[in-house]
């Protein structure tokens, strides 16, 4: 199957340039995809760009990803009412280094085959670059009519927000567009790919590039991801998923993909991962004979859990699933890390106790109610223990005399109660 072929029954294109699927049949293309390194780490909202080039390398095509130290510097409007916090190249150049880290579980840099993946930096060649110089060798070849003209812009100077666009911002394109005459001139790139919302600034590029050296340039965009209900993809209450296991844990981070709705696991397997199409059609129709195993979400989360973690990070995050929605033991908690372990626990009301009572031992009565208040009386406790709905880390607690001490901790910190079968509770020893 072509590229372009491949993407079409993924749903991965949004706009494409007419020629543009003849140049990819027809010769080697160089493609390439800009990420501003605003953080230390991509989030899920860059997959979609990064799974296209990751296609497109699989296809026999070079993939480059420019990473925007010059266009993270000013910040791109598209999509955006306001502008960005401007980064200095120190913090940058620390981006930069991680991301690359995380495109290289994706793409392949250290192959000996003529498509290998190429990692470039923009501000590599936009820092040499004086004001006076750009504005005479670029800027002249590009009316402010036609930059006017892009709905970036168009949008932030008619819309409601009155503050208008700065200068630094307007410049976006021309600095971008500047980028793939760059590349089409050292790397013989002719494709430029990105998101729906960079349409205006890519045909910038492509535009540039015709009047500048008369060359031919193409463009192709995929859809912006939503999610079935409108809202918006890969946000949470607590913010981004991000591909850092730091910022968002694994466990997190398979949690988000399991739990997408039936709508949206039929689209995301297709866009999310490399399965091939007879795979992810049986996938979709044994799902929908019995919906209630939730299979699709399951694979899902296991191919992109994989293809960003690692297979044993993805058995940890099964292990750690099953504690709350399924049988487990102490062991299997005392197994986690701690930051899997919080996540797991994520929102459950936590009370904080002197370590040193543990550690001479306590009273499970006056742990759970005076030094807690995890039950209101010791009344309700005994009734609940002799109701065997106490358990403590995942463990039946019966003893009506028993003692609390350190071989209850995990992770040498924290006990775990559950009242009932929904109920639970965390205590910190400080």
């Amino acid at each position: 199957m072509s590229f372009v072929n491949e993407l079409e029954w993924r749903g991965m294109i949004h706009d494409i340039m007419p020629g543009t699927e003849d140049l990819l049949n027809k010769e080697f293309v160089t493609a390439y995809v800009g990420i501003d390194p605003t953080a230390d780490s991509l989030h899920i909202g860059h997959l979609v760009s990064i799974m296209m080039l990751k296609h497109l390398q699989l296809s026999g095509h070079r993939p480059v990803v420019v990473l925007g130290g010059a266009t993270g510097m000013i910040g791109d409007p598209s999509g955006k009412s306001q502008e960005r916090n401007l980064l200095d190249e120190a913090t940058l150049r620390h981006n930069q280094e991680a991301i690359k880290n995380q495109l290289s579980k994706f793409l392949d840099f250290n192959t000996d085959k003529k498509n290998k993946a190429e990692l470039v930096n923009n501000y590599d060649w936009m820092s040499k670059f004086s004001f006076l110089d750009f504005i005479r060798d670029i800027g002249k070849h590009l009316t402010v009519n036609y930059m006017m003209s892009k709905d970036s812009v168009k949008k932030r100077i008619t819309g409601e927000d009155k503050s208008g666009m700065s200068f630094t911002e307007f410049t976006y394109q021309l600095v971008q567009g500047y980028d793939f005459l760059h590349l089409y001139n050292n790397y013989n790139c002719k494709l430029q790919m990105g998101g729906s919302d960079q349409w205006g600034n890519i045909t910038t590029g492509t535009e540039l590039i015709r009047r500048k050296v008369a060359g031919e340039a193409f463009a192709l965009t995929c859809p912006l991801i939503t999610k079935a209900d409108g809202g918006k993809f890969g946000k949470t209450e607590s913010g981004n998923i991000w591909l850092d296991p730091e910022r968002t844990s694994p466990y997190s981070f398979y949690q988000f993909w399991l739990n997408v709705s039936d709508e949206d696991a039929a689209k995301y397997i297709k866009i999310f991962t490399i399965l091939d199409k007879d795979i992810i059609d049986t996938i979709v129709e044994e799902h929908r004979q019995t919906p209630h195993l939730r299979i699709l979400q399951k694979r899902l989360a296991e191919e992109i859990t994989i293809m960003v973690h690692s297979k044993d990070w993805l058995q940890t995050a099964i292990e750690a699933s099953e504690i709350l929605f399924g049988k487990s033991t102490s062991d299997s908690l005392k197994k986690l890390d701690e930051r899997t372990f919080l996540s797991v626990f994520e929102g459950v009301p936590m009370y904080e106790v002197n370590k040193s009572d543990i550690e001479t031992g306590v009273n499970v009565y006056d742990l759970l109610t005076d030094n807690t208040g995890i039950f209101s009386s010791k009344g309700e406790l005994r009734r609940t223990i002799q109701g065997n709905g106490l358990s403590i880390n995942k463990e039946k607690y019966t003893d009506l005399e028993g003692i609390i001490d350190t071989t209850f901790l995990i992770n040498d910190k924290y006990i775990l109660v559950q009242k009932g079968k929904k109920n639970y509770f965390l205590i910190l020893t400080k």
